[in-house]
């Protein structure tokens, strides 16, 4: 965001943004899909003008696999937020399980892998 400081920057995601909203068409769709086309709209100026800014990865085991999950998790919540009956309250039980449960094992996994690494550089005596 430190990119909007620059006028140029700012100006040019500034024109991005009215010309995606002036291709938008007033329609009487319901409220949700509009604010999803508006969402949509504001994301996608901001990416093209702007960049994606690449956040730090504090766990390097996360990929993108660990992002399915989540995106698992989220979708069972919603799920049971929007009908809270117990069918979608055990499934979301289950599903918080499985992700917990996925992220464990690939935590263990790479710290196995680093400490697996460590004793092959101590064992050559390779300090780094």
């Amino acid at each position: 965001m430190r990119k909007l400081n620059e006028p140029e920057v700012r100006e040019q995601c500034q024109i991005e943004i009215t010309n995606r909203f002036a291709a938008l068409e007033d329609s009487d769709d319901d409220v949700n899909r509009t604010w999803e086309n508006i969402k949509e709209n504001i994301q996608t100026s901001a990416k093209e003008s702007l960049g994606m800014h690449e956040l730090k990865q504090n766990k390097p085991w996360f990929d993108e696999e660990c992002l399915g999950f989540l995106d698992q998790r989220k979708r069972a919540k919603v799920q049971w937020i929007q009908n809270p009956s117990q069918s979608n309250v055990d499934n979301l039980n289950k599903v918080k399980r499985e992700v917990s449960r996925h992220f464990r094992n690939k935590k263990k996994a790479y710290l196995r892998a680093k400490i697996e690494e460590f004793e092959t550089n101590n064992k050559i005596q390779n300090i780094r």
